[in-house]
């Protein structure tokens, strides 16, 4: 069937701002998929509130809304620009459920507008538990037996009838609490009575228990023709009881045999074709590892997490196709554009082994608890491809970056064997790492995988490389050895320190013996056709099929890796339109990174992809293929920079700002230096070593300080200290995390942060415009919420800005780009940090400002100058909109994490209000970050001594808008005495009724609580906030945020707002 020509215009539904459990897939996904509708001559129009992507950009839609997802603006925009369909499978669940309301309440119907990509019904039958049991019981697909009880004895007879073990999971509680795996009667019924006991509605599920069980998934596609074909299918090495994305994940499965991968796989095909899905479809199934029984744990109905792993892994592009097929192309006719030859509906066959590791955001967290469950935590994730397993394992590990190169990277030699026993029990990112150790004390693979459930074939895998590391270790280093440890990509620095060796002599003996890195294409078919994009990865063995040979000029392109809290898809942004512009100057592009979610590994994107570790090692055996006659590092966010040294050291040239120039900025010696040449002020401060030196500091200085590692991205280890006891103590965490560099204590100024993001080209400077931050400095800049342009500031010091910017570009010698950030306090402006790079403001700033920052900067590294461009230097004009970039957390996801804000940034992702008035952009911020208020109309509110005078006209204003304010004895007292009403009510170690019933009342909207400064000595505050965002409150911890949402609320009708299209900016 030939595209239905009824559909002309659609909207995309994005997924909004980038959460924990739905991150850079669906942009690398939406982009995708845009770019294919734009292809065949639709008119796309996008609608997502996250400004920080390339799906956001005005080059991939015509029309481009960066709006709050909710009900009504979709409403509103319908109106507005009159789409025929709407396409909400790109938008993970966030999409999914906006277009699920509106077909409910009848507005497409209303407007003529249709559901493409799935019918609303196919997703009420993959997405509505009862609905999908009675689906797959129809066709006689198996699932996990339950019921919903209301008292122990029913429960009992349930549980005897589905048969022991069995999960009970009370309805409505939090974060699973009150239920748990009962293995008989007498544990049943204990649980049951706390369970129904808590639950809010008297209800318990039952249901069968299947923890431990193979985790295997199948991605698949159906047109509308109904022709099927799988693409991938993956498997967990985590059995069922942690969630996809917090497991270890292969592909294709590897301890699966014909008879099991094909019963799966027709079962995968006949769940697609019931519920008549169009385009891509993820399965998932529990396999009974001991018989050939399995269920089906959840289907869903969309773009996932594994399609863009399935994707990268076959280089067969899902989102493409599936864009395709929505507008009623059959499989047959869609050409596959990685072989150029072959169609869409060709079955993708893998000659090569991928490894999906997550990166797990516990480095932020300290207090969270580390064990992985059924609720995702991880913030992103890397993926390495070889052509053995144990190879594919050990690339993924060190493209991890959280120091770990190798199953030697966590001690657990310091426990006993019965330690070691019990602590293979605990399900956590360090498991592997004691699977490693236990297999080195010589514990049976039978004993491991009788607590693990881990197969055996992956624990023998593991022994294969715990092999290796003793036989390097005791034998002597021979040309067999070393071939065979590369082979298992052993990397240069691990195999020194087993041999005793040198890095260096390692090198030698690898080019004496030609042992070196070659490199394979992904070619989908098992070398079955001949592929045409250049997608590489490495081995060690084996002929190579990257040839450098190339007429252009060579520019390399380093990525930022996996997507964590401090280093986001921001970055990836940058890269992206880095390559697009030098591909434009006439340059080849090649990009190196190891992040399959986002669109830098895209197939079409840079004219070669080498999908590999960002390590030294790892980057040089591709410089000595390619030979680039430059690198470029200042796009990929602190990844890319620590790779500079490596990369000079190789002979490759630094494009843009040098590697010195770099290191001024981060030195605090030469970068003080550099300050008072220029005249320009900065908060007083010290660099330290010991804790000794930093109280000494301090005093000097006089509290509160500022103290924090040197050489650091998103704040990491900083702490604003208020005596010496504070120093201590975070001295102390701090030398955990790095050792070898100072530390810094400043002065803390609290002024106004404000934040610029500036090219330059060796003379003249262009500054986009000029960001403010609503809270106060001493909050991280990535949680700040960012306003622009800048209101409170005065035009003094806005020139001063501006003229300290350029100052600052000139001395460090600035080519491309660079970020800064400063205090105002009334007239004075002081100099925080600078860093000659690009920063997570730039895709924001671009897209409000209109002015495409990343590819004038890839202008001027090679050359161009601005005036040239057609820009006059300097500060340009500031827009006619306000602009402000909300920041959203993930916190319910990470349990035990403390949420209050500081210098150390805790944000996953963020959103965009943008309006000609201030309130209304910043109504929509809110709006956007999930702050949907009122709704009943309760609030708490504590404060600090310091706070006490500030909170009096802000819970004024909420009394205002009708809100009943409740508070603990002295800030309540305080209130009253100044005519506001306030309710005290007890703390949480006072009796019932305190807080804490209150919170868990279910009737509270907010709570605004600032935690006093220092190390935190009561856990009081700790534990409302924990408990608030767990139960759903919104929770705030800064007076200026609160202020401003009050701002927001008193002024703004959700009925009423006016939408922006940024293309047009």
């Amino acid at each position: 069937m030939p595209k239905n020509p009824d559909i002309k215009k659609v909207l995309v539904l994005g997924s909004g701002p980038i959460i924990i459990g739905q991150a850079a897939e669906f942009d690398y996904a939406g982009t995708q998929a845009c770019r294919s509708l734009k292809e065949e001559g639709i008119e796309v129009v996008l609608l997502n509130s996250n400004p920080a992507t390339i799906m956001t950009d005005k080059d991939i839609a015509d029309r481009v809304y960066i709006e709050p997802l909710t009900v009504e603006v979709v409403e509103q925009l319908i109106l507005k620009e009159k789409p025929d369909s709407v396409l909400p499978t790109l938008g993970g669940q966030a999409g999914l459920n906006l277009a699920m309301e509106l077909e409910d309440a009848g507005f497409f119907k209303e407007h003529n507008v249709r559901l493409i990509g799935t019918t609303a019904l196919t997703i009420k039958k993959a997405e509505d538990r009862e609905m999908f049991k009675e689906t797959m019981e129809k066709i006689g697909e198996p699932v996990a037996p339950s019921d919903i009880v209301e008292d122990v004895k029913h429960g009992l007879e349930i549980a005897e009838k589905i048969g022991y073990p069995v999960v009970l999971r009370p309805a409505y509680t939090l974060g699973g609490s009150g239920g748990g795996i009962a293995a008989n009667p007498e544990q049943c019924a204990e649980i049951l009575e706390n369970g129904l006991r808590l639950s809010r509605v008297g209800q318990v599920l039952v249901e069968r228990c299947i923890a431990g069980w193979k985790e295997i998934e199948y991605e698949v596609m159906r047109d509308g023709a109904g022709n099927v074909i799988t693409v991938c299918n993956m498997e967990n090495i985590d059995p069922v009881g942690v969630h996809t994305g917090d497991s270890i994940v292969v592909a294709p499965s590897q301890t699966l045999g014909d008879k099991e991968y094909q019963m799966l796989r027709t079962s995968a095909l006949n769940i697609i074709s019931e519920l008549g899905i169009t385009g891509g479809c993820n399965v998932q199934y529990a396999l009974n590892p001991d018989s050939f029984e399995y269920c089906v744990i959840e289907v869903n109905p969309r773009v996932s997490r594994s399609s863009a792993l399935a994707s990268k892994a076959t280089g067969y592009p899902i989102a493409k196709v599936a864009a395709k097929i929505a507008l009623g192309y059959t499989l047959d006719e869609i050409k596959n554009a990685v072989t150029g030859k072959t169609y869409a509906s060709f079955e993708p066959m893998l000659d090569y082994c991928v490894v999906k590791i997550p990166r797990l955001p516990f480095d932020k967290f300290i207090s969270a608890k580390r064990t992985l469950t059924t609720q995702m935590k991880a913030t992103g994730e890397v993926m390495s491809i070889c052509n053995n397993f144990e190879g594919a394992l050990m690339k993924a590990i060190r493209s991890l970056e959280q120091h770990v190169d190798s199953l030697m990277s966590y001690d657990f030699t310091g426990l006993t064997e019965e330690e070691l026993r019990e602590q293979l029990h605990i399900v956590d990112d360090m498991r592997i790492w004691r699977i490693a150790e236990a297999v080195r004390r010589g514990i049976s693979y039978q004993d491991i995988h009788a607590v693990t459930k881990i197969d055996i074939w992956f624990i023998d895998k593991i022994a294969i490389l715990v092999e290796m590391e003793q036989a390097l270790k005791k034998e002597e280093l021979s040309e067999d050895l070393l071939r065979e440890a590369k082979r298992m990509e052993f990397p240069d620095n691990v195999i020194a320190k087993l041999t005793g060796k040198t890095e260096e002599e390692i090198k030698e003996l690898r080019k004496k013996w030609d042992i070196t890195a070659v490199y394979k294409m992904v070619d989908t078919c098992a070398a079955e056709f001949a592929a045409v994009t250049p997608y590489y990865y490495s081995v060690y063995g084996g002929e190579n099929e990257a040839d450098g040979k190339t007429e252009k000029k060579k520019v390399l392109i380093l990525g930022s890796g996996p997507i964590r809290i401090g280093q986001g898809i921001e970055f990836d942004f940058c890269s992206v339109h880095c390559t697009w512009a030098f591909a434009k100057e006439g340059y080849e592009t090649i990009i190196i990174n190891n992040n399959p979610e986002t669109v830098s590994t895209d197939f079409d994107i840079a004219d070669k992809l080498y999908f590999e570790p960002l390590t030294p090692e790892d980057v040089e055996n591709v410089v000595n293929i390619e030979k680039p006659d430059g690198a470029v590092v200042q796009f990929g966010g602190q990844t890319a920079i620590k790779l500079t040294e490596a990369l000079i050291k190789m002979g490759v040239k630094i494009l843009g700002t040098s590697a010195e120039n770099v290191d001024a900025a981060e030195d605090r010696e030469l970068f003080d230096a550099i300050l008072e040449e220029c005249h320009i002020p900065r908060p007083k401060g010290h660099t330290v070593y010991t804790a000794e030196e930093a109280k000494k500091a301090a005093n000097e200085l006089g509290y509160p300080v500022l103290v924090r590692p040197s050489y650091v991205l998103g704040g990491q280890g900083m702490q604003i200290a208020i005596h010496d006891k504070d120093v201590e103590e975070y001295i102390g965490i701090i030398n955990r995390i790095a050792q070898e560099h100072p530390i810094l204590v400043d002065k803390y100024l609290q002024g106004k942060e404000i934040e610029v993001d500036a090219v330059c080209d060796g003379e003249d400077i262009l500054i986009p415009g000029i960001m403010e931050h609503i809270e106060r400095a001493g909050i991280h800049s990535g949680d700040s919420i960012s306003v622009y342009p800048a209101r409170t500031i005065s035009d003094t010091a806005k020139k001063t800005i501006e003229e300290y910017t350029r100052r600052l570009a000139k001395s460090l010698h600035v080519l491309g780009m660079i970020n800064i950030q400063f205090i105002v306090c009334k007239e004075e402006v002081y100099v925080i940090e600078v860093n000659p790079r690009s920063s997570r403001t730039v895709p924001y700033i671009s897209k409000v400002t209109g002015i495409p920052i990343v590819p004038l900067a890839a202008k001027v590294i090679l050359g161009h100058k601005l005036k040239d461009l057609g820009y006059t230097p300097g500060l340009q004009p500031e827009a006619r909109h306000y602009a402000v970039k909300m920041p959203v957390f993930s916190f319910e996801k990470i349990r035990g994490a403390d949420i209050s804000l500081g210098p150390e940034m805790k944000s996953t992702g963020e959103c965009l209000g943008i309006s000609e008035s201030f309130n209304e952009a910043l109504y929509k911020a809110f709006l956007g970050a999930g702050i949907h208020l009122p709704k009943h109309k309760n609030m708490i509110i504590t404060v600090r001594d310091e706070d006490k005078g500030d909170i009096i006209p802000i819970a004024r204003r909420f009394e205002a808008l009708g809100y009943k304010i409740y508070a603990t004895r002295s800030t309540a007292r305080v209130l009253n005495d100044n005519g506001v009403k306030a309710i005290r009510t007890n703390k949480i170690e006072q009796p019932s009724p305190n807080l804490m019933d209150l919170i868990l009342g279910h009737k509270i909207d907010l709570v605004i609580d600032t935690p006093s400064q220092g190390v935190e000595k009561a856990k009081d505050g700790f534990i409302i906030r924990r408990n608030a965002i767990e139960t759903g409150v919104n929770v705030l911890t800064a007076l200026d945020t609160a202020e401003a949402l009050v701002t927001s609320l008193e002024n703004t009708d959700i009925e009423k707002l006016e939408l922006i299209d940024i293309a047009e900016i």
